[in-house]
C-alpha cells in the first residue's frame, strides 16, 4: 500500500478560502431573509400553507447567518476559538438545524406541491394551515433529535487557543464517521429521494395533462431549477466530501496517508463553503415559490427605479443654467 506523509495537508487554506465566503453570504443572505421574511409577516392573514413553510426556512437561515460574524472572528484569528466551548456547540448546532432544516421543510415544500398538482381532488379542504404548522413542528423536532448527539462529541481543543471543531477531534473520528454516515442517509439521502420522486411524477403528469395553468407550469419548473442548483452546488458536494475526508482522518489516525488526502481536505473546505451559500440561495423560494413575491419584488424594483430617476431631476433645479450665469 502506498503511503505518504500526511503534513502535505494544506491546512492554512481554510483560513484564506472560508472567510470572504462567509461575509458574502452573511450580507446578501440576512438582506434578502429579512426582506421575504418582512413580506410574509405583513401579510399574515393571508398566510398560506406553504408560506408556514417558507416562512420557516428563512427562519432557520436567519438562527444560522447570526451565527456567522463569529465564524468569520475565528478564521481570521488562525482557528483560535476565544468565545467558549459552549458557544462553539451552539454555533456549530446552529448550522446543523439550518443545513437539514432547510432540506426538511424544501422536501415540505416539495410534497406538498406534489399533492396539489398530482392529487388536486383528494387533498381539496383537507390540508389546513393547522396541519402546516404541526408538520413544521414535527420538521424542528426530528432534525434536533439528528443533530443533538453531534452535541455530545468533543468540539474544542486547547486551553488558552482553542479550536472549534466542525466535526470532532481526532480521539473520537471513529465514532464520529459511523454517527455522520447514518445522519447523510437520514438527513439528506431520504429527502432527497422524496423530492426527486414528487418532481419526477409531476413532470410526467404535467406532460401527459391537457390543461394546465401555464403560469403554474412555469412556476413548478422555476422551483425544480432551484432545487436542482441547491443540492447539485451546496447538499450533495457537502455530503460526499464530508464524508470522504472523516475517512481520510481515520486512516490518518492510523498511519495511513494517501496523496489524495489533501485534495479531500481542500474539496471539504470548498463544499463547507458552498453549503452556507444555501442561506443566501433560499430566498429565491420566496420568489419562485409564492405567487405574491414576483409582485412585491417588481413593486419594491420600480420603486428604487424610481427614486433614482427623481435625483438627476432635484440636482438640476438646484444647478444654475446657462442663462442664470449669463445673468451673473
Amino acid at each position: 500500500m502506498n503511503t505518504t506523509s500526511c503534513s502535505t495537508v494544506s491546512f492554512e487554506f481554510k483560513g484564506r478560502f472560508l472567510p470572504p465566503v462567509l461575509i458574502l453570504v452573511f450580507i446578501i443572505g440576512l438582506a434578502a431573509n429579512r426582506w421575504g421574511l418582512k413580506s410574509l409577516l405583513q401579510n399574515r392573514k393571508k398566510l398560506k400553507i406553504i408560506n408556514v413553510f417558507v416562512l420557516n426556512l428563512g427562519l432557520a437561515d436567519i438562527m444560522y447567518l447570526l451565527t456567522l460574524p463569529f465564524l468569520v472572528v475565528y478564521y481570521f484569528m488562525n482557528n483560535k476559538w476565544i468565545f467558549g466551548d459552549v458557544f462553539c456547540k451552539i454555533t456549530r448546532f446552529c448550522f446543523n438545524l439550518n443545513l437539514y432544516g432547510s432540506i426538511g421543510f424544501l422536501t415540505c415544500i416539495s410534497v406538498y406541491r406534489y399533492l396539489v398538482i398530482v392529487h388536486p381532488v383528494k387533498v381539496m379542504g383537507r390540508l389546513t394551515l393547522t396541519h402546516s404548522v404541526v408538520v413544521s413542528v414535527l420538521v424542528w423536532l426530528l432534525v434536533s433529535v439528528q443533530s443533538l448527539p453531534d452535541m455530545f462529541y468533543t468540539k474544542t481543543f486547547g486551553n488558552k487557543s482553542q479550536k472549534c471543531y466542525d466535526t470532532t477531534d481526532r480521539m473520537h473520528v471513529e465514532d464520529y464517521l459511523k454517527y455522520n454516515l447514518g445522519w447523510t442517509f437520514t438527513g439528506f439521502c431520504v429527502p432527497f429521494l422524496i423530492i426527486l420522486g414528487c418532481y419526477g411524477h409531476m413532470a410526467v403528469v404535467l406532460k401527459t395533462m391537457k390543461r394546465t395553468d401555464k403560469v403554474q407550469k412555469q412556476r413548478i419548473l422555476r422551483l425544480l431549477f432551484i432545487l436542482i442548483l441547491l443540492f447539485s452546488v451546496c447538499y450533495i458536494p457537502y455530503h460526499v466530501f464530508k464524508n470522504i475526508n472523516l475517512w481520510s482522518r481515520v486512516l490518518s489516525k492510523q498511519k495511513i496517508c494517501h496523496q489524495w488526502c489533501d485534495g479531500v481536505y481542500i474539496a471539504h473546505q470548498i463544499s463547507r463553503g458552498l453549503v452556507c451559500l444555501n442561506s443566501a440561495l433560499n430566498p429565491l423560494i420566496y420568489f419562485y415559490g409564492n405567487e405574491e413575491f414576483p409582485a412585491q419584488l417588481r413593486r419594491l424594483l420600480q420603486r428604487v427605479r424610481h427614486m433614482f430617476n427623481c435625483l438627476p431631476l432635484s440636482d438640476s433645479r438646484s444647478l444654475p443654467t446657462e442663462e442664470t450665469v449669463d445673468e451673473l
